[in-house]
């Protein structure tokens, strides 16, 4: 067998200027984010003219009222959303695994909508829907929706897990005589643990990244930390933009970081 036979990737490598496509590609995806990055140290307030290095940005961050406010509303949705969705998306791993098959296949196709479903139409059906319903528009309004949004993005990690754990385990727990509670508690809940951190890290990064649900349906009061950014760009671009979004970069490829680490183990 040919070394093209055995696999795709090796293939795909031997394809021609592959590696000068993928470079390019790889630029043009991250080469904007190493400017924001370098440009948040800039001392000049224009952000296009590099003037000397300064840390100034960065404390004004730090100190700035608006910035926390800000900040405090989006962990503050972000914490509550994760728990909600990583609950709701337990129970859901837990319930499509005991459907039948055709309407596995249905329940996955409508709990997985958002992955797919552009986000602006969701954050516009969702506005228009609460309007109708008279439900106020801020702080507990953006919760709602991020957690309907972001409980497909907890279920994946969640449900992959799920499938790798052989079900014998809980044949066998049945027939030692253990009850549905103590089969979920002693056995479904620690093998499910790992997907179930991986799933609150990748809900919990979605909602604090939020923009669009966010801006539609943020009232008074209920500015997050991205609606803020966006608010701060229509004025002015200056490094103090680019801090805020570097230290929102960082903390973001931390999460995922976590998430990837953490659904990977096996046990």
């Amino acid at each position: 067998m040919t070394r093209r036979a055995r696999g795709t990737g090796e293939a795909l490598k031997d394809f021609p200027a592959f590696g000068v496509l993928s470079g390019i590609v790889f630029a043009f995806l991250y080469l904007p984010l190493v400017f924001v990055v370098a440009y948040s140290f800039n001392s000049n307030r224009v952000v296009t003219v590099w003037k000397g290095f300064s840390l100034e940005w960065y404390a004004d961050v730090f100190t700035n009222d608006d910035i926390q406010r800000a900040l405090m509303n989006s962990l503050q949705i972000a914490t509550v959303s994760t728990v909600l969705s990583v609950v709701l998306a337990t129970g859901l791993a837990i319930g499509l695994l005991r459907m039948l098959r055709s309407g596995r296949r249905l329940a996955w196709g409508l709990v997985g909508a958002p992955l797919v479903l552009p986000e602006i139409v969701f954050a516009i059906g969702t506005l228009a829907f609460f309007v109708q319903i008279r439900v106020p528009l801020g702080i507990g309004a953006i919760t709602l929706a991020h957690t309907a949004f972001c409980i497909p993005f907890a279920l994946i990690p969640i449900r992959a897990r799920m499938r790798s754990v052989d079900p014998a385990v809980y044949e066998a727990a049945a027939d030692l005589g253990a009850s549905e509670f103590r089969i979920f508690w002693r056995i479904t809940l620690p093998l499910l643990m790992p997907g179930i951190v991986a799933g609150a890290l990748l809900a919990f990064i979605i909602s604090l990244d939020d923009f669009i649900v966010s801006y539609f349906l943020a009232g008074p009061g209920g500015t997050t930390l991205p609606v803020y950014i966006f608010g701060m760009i229509r004025n002015a671009i200056t490094p103090g933009v680019n801090a805020v979004s570097t230290l929102l970069l960082l903390v973001s490829v931390a999460i995922v970081t976590a998430s990837y680490l953490i659904a990977r183990r096996r046990r």
